[in-house]
């Protein structure tokens, strides 16, 4: 198997884009949720994580991995259940850095953990559906992992 290392790293930072959008969204309505709306820490990181995985999947979908799947409810799902084990593992993370970092300010303390824990799911998430979601998108006949 062929690794197109340059390709690799495109889709790599082009996923870090995305992400970075949905870091947005996910902060802003963890922060909405929490905060404004009085829901407790894990509801509003359960609602945030949801509308960031959805706006995450068309743009990955679109830009980052050009997938041309035409079940387009089959690949959602998958990128889903990736985002789903990534939600695991940002969860834990959230739950041990609160656990373990004396509080100040609980609204700006409970966004900088959050991306710590953002940051901790980040790889899971782009080799998951590089390799599961979009896998048919990321091989060609000639390389593996090709732009």
């Amino acid at each position: 198997m062929e690794v197109d290392l340059r390709g690799l790293i495109v889709k790599f930072l082009k996923f870090g884009v995305v992400g970075a959008s949905g870091v947005v969204v996910d902060e802003g309505i963890l922060y909405l949720m929490h905060q404004v709306v009085g829901l407790p820490t894990l509801w509003s990181k359960a609602i945030g994580f949801a509308c960031a995985a959805t706006s995450n999947y068309f743009l990955n979908r679109v830009w980052t991995f050009r997938s041309q799947e035409k079940q387009v409810g089959k690949e959602y799902m998958k990128f889903f259940g990736v985002s789903l084990i990534g939600l695991a593992i940002n969860l834990l993370t959230l739950h041990i850095l609160t656990s373990l970092i004396p509080a100040w300010d609980s609204g700006l303390r409970l966004l900088v953990l959050n991306l710590g824990a953002i940051a901790m799911g980040t790889l899971w998430n782009f080799f998951g559906n590089l390799l599961f979601t979009f896998r048919s998108a990321s091989t060609t006949r000639n390389s593996k992992f090709s732009q």
